[in-house]
């Protein structure tokens, strides 16, 4: 192995990982005066919130990974003068079922009286919708009380109980499986299946899960922004790590795309990180501070120490497209503009999630693949190039729930398949026309459809067993280990500033800021 060329100047800090929490801390750190230099991997910086032209010769730039914005602080935003914009969604979400042979579904949207009546229309009487608005009066105001604890030292947990100040949100999110609260509060079926799926995005679990795995996702779920809503970046996920390069870029930080980090030393006051650059040779940078913008198990890897346990393991399945027009639905009262502008729940009612859960548990596919679609140009046609927009296409993205890596592993092409033609077809089960006649084609006349698995995200991306949150999410505040920021390692100088440091997870940026926070002495 040829002696890495060591680079004649030290640095502040060397951030390994260009993804969107690099990239929040490499901006504050080079806006504070620091020297810094971000080492990627790959050709481009951005990591998995990125937006690139996913079938040849069509004009519509994706989110190809992550694709909403909820956990993303406005403080951020303010702190590192990003150009960058948000849009509300007026349409929470669209769930179709068939009752007594009819199509039907559950339209909910930020008007009270129209979401009042589909309750009613749906179920009978006015319970259910009084049960939801009461829930999700509490949740807001957890939330409220909670986000800003987010880019502040970690709460102990006695301290973050006192700030909630509600006993009954504490003991349903902090305590008891979320299930319980779920079934108290709703009965149901649908309902308390669009509850549920908060809980499951990402995350392997039932809703009696006894380790609270599931709670913690819908908590990150219901806190974002300090009211849960989740918004459309406009001009796609890759138009916040674009804003975020330009802003480290512009304060002095150096980003270098196509270095791969091979490893650390660290003594605790001084650390070196050993990269192989573009054009295949190694060289060594030296540094005070070495923040790593990647997984858990990648910066165990790096320091030459022990992986944590369990591994990680992702359990979605993420589909883009791009549609020549919306379908139409079964449910003729509802204009596919509005159903598709939210999130479209598909197979997600409760009882559908609990057996899914409990066929992919004994190793098996769900029957009813669970799903919820999203279309992104119905709120932000920007992402659309001018033809494509006079024409009428949209893009669809689907975010398929409970189909862990393990599923995969044996043959994953044909896994993959087999998976994408089942969740489609429930998808069609609740329209008047099959999606694939809807479906653009490529410049090769192909159908613009990718599916990607756990698998296809660990390949891609590095994420441990294709896990978006890198591990699972962790109750925001302090346990034994976890430091006073949450980013904190057994190395004074080393940091872990990606999605598996407390309080990551999501595109939020704040493990960016927070190891930022330690590194500026705060």
């Amino acid at each position: 192995m040829p002696t890495p060329v060591r680079d004649a100047h030290a640095y502040d800090a060397v951030i390994v990982g260009g993804g969107h929490n690099g990239l929040v801390a490499a901006a504050y750190l080079a806006r504070a005066g620091r020297r810094v230099l971000v080492l990627e991997r790959l050709d481009r910086t951005g990591g998995a919130a990125v937006s690139s032209y996913a079938f040849e010769g069509v004009d519509a730039r994706l989110s190809r990974y992550s694709y909403l914005v909820s956990l993303l602080p406005k403080k951020i935003v303010r702190d590192l003068d990003l150009s960058f914009a948000v849009r509300k969604r007026d349409v929470s979400s669209y769930t179709p079922v068939t009752r007594g042979g009819r199509d039907t579904g559950l339209l909910i949207t930020g008007q009270a009286a129209r979401t009042r009546e589909g309750f009613r229309e749906l179920t009978g009487s006015d319970r259910e919708f009084t049960s939801w608005q009461e829930f999700y009066a509490r949740t807001a105001r957890l939330a409220e009380r909670v986000f800003p604890s987010l880019t502040e030292p970690l709460p102990t947990r006695a301290e973050l109980r006192e700030r909630i100040d509600d006993e009954t949100a504490w003991r349903m999110l902090f305590e008891e499986p979320i299930g319980a609260a779920i079934e108290a509060h709703f009965d149901d079926d649908l309902v308390r299946g669009v509850v549920l799926t908060d809980a499951l995005i990402g995350t392997f679990a039932d809703a009696h899960d006894p380790s609270l795995r599931q709670n913690r996702c819908f908590l990150y779920h219901v806190v974002g922004g300090g009211t849960g809503d989740w918004d459309v970046p406009v001009g796609g996920m890759g138009a916040l790590t674009d804003a975020l390069a330009e802003s480290a870029r512009a304060a002095g930080a150096d980003l270098r795309t196509g270095h791969e980090v091979l490893h650390i030393d660290t003594d605790g006051s001084r650390a070196e990180a050993t990269h192989r650059t573009p054009d295949g040779t190694e060289a060594t940078v030296t540094a005070r501070h070495v923040l790593v913008n990647a997984s858990p198990e990648a910066l165990a890897s790096l320091l030459g120490e022990t992986p944590p346990e369990p591994p990680a393991e992702g359990a979605q399945l993420k589909v883009n497209m791009v549609l020549k027009r919306l379908p139409r639905l079964r449910d003729s009262a509802v204009d596919p503009l509005r159903a598709f502008a939210g999130t479209f729940h598909v197979a997600e009612g409760y009882g559908q999630l609990a057996t899914a859960y409990a066929e992919a548990s004994a190793g098996r596919l769900p029957t009813a693949p669970p799903s919820e679609i999203y279309c992104h140009s119905l709120t932000d046609p920007s992402i659309l190039g001018a033809e494509l927009a006079a024409e009428g296409c949209q893009t669809l993205t689907l975010f398929g729930l409970h189909t862990p890596a393990r599923l995969f592993t044996a043959d994953h092409d044909a896994v993959r398949d087999a998976l994408l033609k089942s969740t489609l077809a429930q998808l069609d089960s609740y329209l008047d026309e099959p999606l694939a006649d809807c479906l653009a084609e490529d410049a090769q006349g192909r159908p613009c459809i990718e599916a990607k698995t756990p698998l296809d995200l660990e390949r891609d991306l590095r994420l441990p067993g294709g896990n978006i949150f890198h591990r699972d999410l962790s109750f925001p505040y302090a346990q034994e280990g976890t430091g006073r920021w949450g980013v904190e390692t057994a190395h004074a100088n080393v940091l872990l500033c990606g999605a598996g440091a407390v309080r990551g997870g999501g595109v939020s940026g704040i493990p960016g800021h927070n190891a930022a926070m330690v590194v500026l002495g705060h």
